[in-house]
């Protein structure tokens, strides 16, 4: 099972702070934010890693991160992200490197209490499909949020104006080779993009995807306010 960071977007919610460098390099706490999605991955078994990146600082992330050795890594790869094609299409570039394994995908902001060791056991025991994270939060708005009966998905909406929930998907991403194909059909949303939500509701409607609830905080460190309870939230852990 591999392992994917995607850790590309210009962070313009949090500017100045991204004026001279991208968001994921941003402290939190004690580490540059980057660290804590690559332990994630880390302590749930995974040690071959691709990170995705893109703008004009990905050359600091080698420098910084090198070949993943201090992280114990077996590998440690990149990939470079061109302009703002979205989730999915980030996904999309690292079908190389996957070469036919199941793949954990995690947002390079995801910052989380505790480990998502027992989901990725979870999904190594499935033959196939997908598995994502839910959590509950007081303000879905901000999320993909899914509609959930009898402990199943019925649907995911990217940033409802009526949530149907408060489950919000929070980025961490669990599928099988079927996603490069499904990526493949995808057509560029409103804003332009490939989006990880048509991704979702790809394997939803072939009744292919589950989901398990994340225990212990969490924060996507996308806006100064989440960015400072993420440092909250590691320097608690701590």
């Amino acid at each position: 099972m591999k392992g994917i960071v995607l850790a590309g977007g210009l962070g313009s919610r949090l500017y100045p702070l991204t004026k001279i460098t991208n968001k994921h390099l941003l402290p939190v706490y004690d580490k540059p934010m980057i660290y804590y999605p690559i332990q994630t991955l880390v302590e749930a078994g995974i040690n071959e890693i691709i990170l995705v990146t893109g703008g004009n600082n990905a050359g600091d992330f080698l420098r910084l991160l090198g070949n993943g050795k201090d992280f114990g890594l077996k590998r440690l790869s990149y990939v470079y992200q061109e302009g703002e094609g979205g989730i999915a299409a980030a996904l999309a570039l690292t079908k190389y490197f996957v070469d036919g394994d199941k793949i954990v995908v995690i947002l390079g902001d995801n910052i989380i209490e505790k480990t998502i060791a027992p989901g990725v056991a979870k999904f190594k025991e499935m033959d196939n499909g997908s598995l994502i994270y839910l959590k509950e939060v007081k303000d879905p708005k901000r999320f993909g949020v899914a509609e959930v009966r009898n402990n199943q998905i019925i649907s995911i909406e990217e940033k409802p104006e009526n949530p149907k929930s408060n489950f919000a998907v929070i980025g961490i991403y669990m599928y099988d080779n079927a996603v490069f194909d499904i990526i493949q059909t995808l057509e560029p949303s409103k804003r332009g993009e490939l989006e990880i939500t048509d991704v979702n509701n790809a394997y939803i409607a072939k009744n292919n995807l589950t989901y398990d609830l994340l225990e212990g905080q969490w924060t996507d460190a996308g806006t100064f306010e989440s960015l400072f309870q993420a440092s909250n939230i590691v320097r608690n852990k701590k």
